[in-house]
């Protein structure tokens, strides 16, 4: 299954790709049209075309991961739930002030298997992306989260949570109704909660708008998906006072999935399809179905109180770094510093 498209984007380190394969289709072209024979041109220039695939798309920069993460036709949470899993029921309202459309949840089966589903979720096109808030969550999409988890916890059932926000909203009203307050009892309710939660970043994981439903037993991410405390422009802005810096900014956060694993802030890759997710739903969906299937059996089958305190563990760990201890000489402050301690 292929997500459909008039048009697809093309960023700059994809344009080898796309001229080799504008050539492929004139071969192929001028073989039908005038009925001669190059078969061994064809195949050499597909075997050209994967050869570029993948030499392009194993060694993408963080910024160009970063640039897929963000591509218009990635899938979204709907997507994936309407290929991996049955009975969707979608439940709306935090009970307090609204409906956040920016965050969408409800129960779901995924192969036999009952469960909670939780997710950011974007537009496809101006209207709908002005519906969903370009994925940025209101005070009350975290309310909804919760209400929809504590209703899990009733029920004893596994929570899926599926990340991909920018982050947080971050206007006036957000703040009148308290953002930051709905994100952190959000954080401090998922450490207790008693059944497995399962998190997944598909897309972009933005700050404290991404942690705020992603605090769980295993940590998962997509091959070129991207988990930050900053977004690389925010962090750019912020560095060199120039946003077109974000590409330097994304390499310094490491903020990839491969860095994100070498740091033990994830805990497994899921991979995609060449060229990325959005190229074809089925395979990404497939995929990402089986990695969940997998941790939940594995998180199941451990004890509620040693789940828990993995989970505690887990997130106490992070953070945590070593500094390299230098010689006597290295340690000792220049002799301008002294005198201006001492004065």
């Amino acid at each position: 299954m292929r997500l459909a498209a008039p048009k697809l984007i093309t960023y700059d380190f994809e344009k080898p790709i796309l001229e080799l394969e504008r050539k492929l289709e004139e071969l192929r072209r001028m073989a039908t049209e005038q009925n001669v024979d190059l078969h061994d041109q064809i195949a050499e220039m597909e075997k050209t075309v994967e050869e570029t695939k993948q030499s392009v798309y194993t060694h993408l920069s963080a910024w160009q991961r970063v640039q897929l993460a963000r591509h218009p036709r990635r899938p979204y949470t709907l997507d994936y739930l309407a290929a991996i899993a049955t009975d969707f029921i979608e439940l709306h309202g935090d009970r307090r002030f609204s409906d956040d459309r920016a965050i969408v949840g409800g129960f779901a089966t995924i192969d036999g298997v009952r469960v909670v589903v939780i997710g950011h979720q974007k537009g496809r096109d101006t209207k709908e992306n002005i519906l969903r808030n370009f994925g940025c969550a209101h005070p009350e999409g975290y309310r909804k989260a919760m209400r929809l988890m504590e209703m899990a916890e009733r029920f004893g059932l596994p929570i899926v949570t599926i990340i991909d926000t920018p982050g947080a909203y971050p206007g006036v009203g957000a703040e009148e109704r308290h953002i930051s307050e709905a994100i952190a009892v959000n954080l401090r309710e998922m450490t207790l909660l008693e059944v497995p939660i399962i998190s997944a970043v598909i897309g972009e994981g933005g700050s404290g708008g991404a942690l705020g439903i992603g605090v769980a037993d295993r940590v998962l991410i997509l091959e070129n998906a991207y988990y930050s405390v900053i977004s690389p422009e925010g962090c750019a802005a912020i560095l060199w006072k120039d946003r077109a810096n974000a590409a330097k900014a994304a390499a310094a956060l490491r903020i990839t999935a491969k860095d994100l694993l070498e740091l033990k802030l994830v805990d497994e890759i899921v991979p995609e399809p060449l060229g990325g997710a959005h190229t074809d739903l089925g395979e990404i969906a497939a995929t990402l179905k089986t990695h969940l299937l997998k941790h939940l059996e594995e998180i199941l089958a451990l004890p509620v109180p040693e789940r828990m305190k993995k989970r505690y563990q887990k997130f106490r760990a992070h953070g945590h770094f070593t500094e390299k201890a230098g010689n006597a000489a290295q340690m000792t402050p220049p002799r301008d510093v002294e005198t201006a301690v001492a004065a």
